[in-house]
């Protein structure tokens, strides 16, 4: 059975790519491009189940957003 999961990614003041796993806390990975991220990714997230089993409480990703404010 297939689950699907929701990464945020971002790019590092290193240069690295880092993702981030929203339904599974402390769930992270960093890669130098999109495609070696994509595949950590995967196989962090199956490294978590299979240490610690899906989560009870099951996160619904609904978005996300950018606020620009003017700078005091």
């Amino acid at each position: 059975m297939s689950q699907k999961f929701t990464l945020i990614v971002e790019q590092g003041e290193d240069g690295y790519l880092i993702a981030d796993v929203i339904e599974l806390p402390g769930c992270h990975t960093q890669a130098k491009t999109y495609d070696q991220l994509m595949e950590r990714a995967k196989e962090a997230i199956s490294l978590y189940l299979e240490v610690k089993g899906a989560p009870e409480v099951a996160a619904k990703f609904l978005s996300l957003q950018q606020v620009e404010i003017e700078a005091a």
